[in-house]
């Protein structure tokens, strides 16, 4: 599957898109295993925050997931060739009301792995002309694929993130 361009998502998506170079299939089913086993070693770091107001290392994983639930309904909806327009959705209200803080880690963990998987076989299953389609999100137009490839860019910056403010001194 060949990235995106430009004109198939908004603009604030591109720092996500642009992280993904090489096969999006093969780097969403790596993660799946990776990005848990790499949170899971720092569990020790598990409710840090690195500053007042921003979030722990499991309400961070906790939005990571929701995000991904989000990103896949949006994408299924646009597959499906869905012409209402979808709702956005408030990050910092979604950890807020989550209490991921009152979660394991490992839980966490394993929810993204079942849910990651269970996500690839939808998106394995499209075709070019579902990949192609597009909808209405948060007031902007987006594709099916540019929403995959963000699936697999959002988890690589917060990865990033993890690594440059949570674990470096």
């Amino acid at each position: 599957m060949n990235p995106p361009q430009i004109q198939e998502y908004p603009a604030w998506y591109k720092r996500y898109i642009d992280l993904v170079e090489g096969d999006v299939l093969e780097i969403l089913e790596t993660q799946a295993e990776e990005f848990a086993d790499f949170v899971q070693s720092i569990s020790d770091k598990a409710d840090y925050a690195y500053a007042p107001g921003k979030w722990t290392i499991k309400e961070m994983f906790g939005h990571i997931i929701d995000t991904e639930r989000i990103m896949v309904f949006r994408l299924t909806s646009f597959a499906r060739a869905e012409k209402a327009a979808l709702p956005g959705f408030d990050e910092d209200q979604y950890v807020i009301n989550a209490h991921f803080k009152d979660r394991s880690l490992a839980s966490l963990c394993e929810e993204f792995v079942l849910l990651r998987k269970s996500n690839l076989f939808l998106i394995k299953s499209l075709n070019e002309e579902e990949l192609d389609r597009s909808g209405n999100a948060n007031g902007n137009q987006i594709t099916v694929k540019a929403l995959v490839y963000i699936l697999a860019g959002h988890v690589m910056h917060h990865r990033n993130v993890i690594v440059e403010r949570y674990l470096t001194p």
